[in-house]
Formats: C-alpha cells, sequence, structure tokens
C-alpha cells in the first residue's frame, strides 16, 4: 500500500467514524483531495487508491493537471481557490465546479465563457462565515440576492455553498459556525431544487463540519502530506 493510498483509507475511516456519531451515512459525504502543490504523480496515486474528486486552489497548475489527466475523465475537478476576473475563463473551460463565487461579475464572467458544449458549470457560492477580511465570500445577508443572480445564469448551476471557517480549537464553538453555514445551506434548499452540496470542514474541523451537516470536504495534507509552495509560484 502507498503512502497516498494509506491515508486515503485512514480519512476516509476518520470521515465514517464522524457519519455514524451523528447517525448519517459516509456515502452522503465526498471527500474532496486538495492536491494543489502535488505533482502528477501524486494525483496518479490517489487515483490508484479510488480517489475521483480533487480540488485545485491555483488556475494555472490546476489547468495544467486537468489536461495532463484527460484520459480520465470519471474525474470531477473542482477549483477552491481565490479567482481573480482574468483568470475566470481557464476555470469556465476546464473545471466542472468552482466553489469560490462570491460576486455577480464573476459569475457573469464564468456564465459567458462557459463553452457551450459542456454541461453548466457547477458553483458554490463562497461564505465568509467569520467576516474575516483576509477571507474571500460574502456576508450571509448578501445570499439571497447572489443565490437569485447566479440562477438565472443558463451556464451555471447553483449547486449549494462553501466557507472556510476561521481556525478554531474548541470543538463546540467549530460546530456553532458550523450549524450557521448548515442552516444558510437549508434555506437555500427551500428556493433551489439543485442545491445539494455544502463544502465544508477540512482536515482541524472536519468532525463539527459533518456533524452539522456538511456533504463535502476538503483534505489536503492529511491525503498527500505537507505542501511545497515553493512549487507555486509561477501562479
Amino acid at each position: 500500500m502507498t503512502s497516498i493510498e494509506h491515508n486515503l483509507q485512514q480519512v476516509r475511516e476518520r470521515i465514517a467514524a464522524a457519519a455514524a456519531r451523528c447517525g448519517r451515512a459516509p456515502e452522503e459525504i465526498t471527500l474532496l483531495a486538495v492536491s494543489k502543490t502535488k505533482p502528477v504523480s501524486a494525483v496518479e496515486e490517489a487515483i490508484a487508491a479510488g480517489q475521483r474528486a480533487f480540488g485545485e486552489n491555483y488556475v494555472q497548475e490546476g489547468v495544467e493537471k486537468v489536461t495532463t489527466l484527460a484520459a480520465h475523465p470519471e474525474l470531477q475537478w473542482h477549483f477552491i481557490g481565490p479567482l481573480q476576473s482574468n483568470k475566470s475563463r481557464q476555470v469556465a473551460e476546464h473545471f466542472g465546479w468552482c466553489h469560490t463565487v462570491d460576486r455577480q461579475r464573476i459569475a457573469q464572467r464564468l456564465n459567458d465563457q462557459r463553452p457551450a458544449h459542456l454541461p453548466p458549470l457547477n458553483v458554490l457560492i463562497q461564505v465568509n462565515i467569520s467576516d474575516e477580511n483576509s477571507k474571500s465570500g460574502i456576508m450571509l445577508e448578501a445570499l439571497p440576492t447572489l443565490a437569485q443572480e447566479i440562477s438565472a445564469l443558463p451556464q451555471l448551476r447553483l449547486r449549494g455553498l462553501m466557507a472556510i471557517p476561521a481556525p478554531e480549537q474548541d470543538y463546540d464553538r467549530q460546530l456553532a459556525v458550523c450549524q450557521q453555514m448548515a442552516a444558510a445551506f437549508r434555506a437555500l434548499q427551500q428556493n433551489y431544487p439543485d442545491v445539494d452540496t455544502l463544502s465544508l470542514g477540512m482536515s482541524d474541523d472536519m468532525e463539527a463540519a459533518i456533524a452539522a451537516g456538511s456533504t463535502m470536504v476538503r483534505i489536503g495534507t492529511a491525503v498527500f502530506g505537507a505542501r511545497d509552495y515553493a512549487r507555486t509560484s509561477q501562479q
């Protein structure tokens, strides 16, 4: 067993245990393996171990992996990093998902740049749930307006919400923030039948996110090991 295969097995066991504790089925929770800064060979190891959904934070690096691994059409590629306007075309053309839509202008660009032969781009609205100046995302009160604007764009498919809560060691505090996101997610589902994805939880708060109702956890280091940020200098 390779180290990545072993790591994936451990993370899946952790997801299953967290789901069991709150009476959920592990199948309800997608493991998104965050492969940023990792070489294609590491992604190939994960594919061999059964992993199919991958998250990338840097546009150029992500596009290179998508195109290099084009022989694997079963893979899901998620863009999960901050998106600048000048990079939106590459995301629209190469990714299946974008987790970081937080303004109408970016949504409009992704819609207009999505190739007609591809299915609509699955998008999540990023919420700045901890109100951090350093984080992207909208405030919860702005969510209904942006959701309505996105749902009107034919080349986008609104699938749900994403958040990166502020780091917090205390489980109860983690849970309280995650429950805020889950409440917003359920409210969105009342108006938009395609909404089925709450991208919430990383290595340090995965258990709280799953307890609150997350349907997708984003795990990087626990799968691929420590990251080499020198690789991203060209991004």
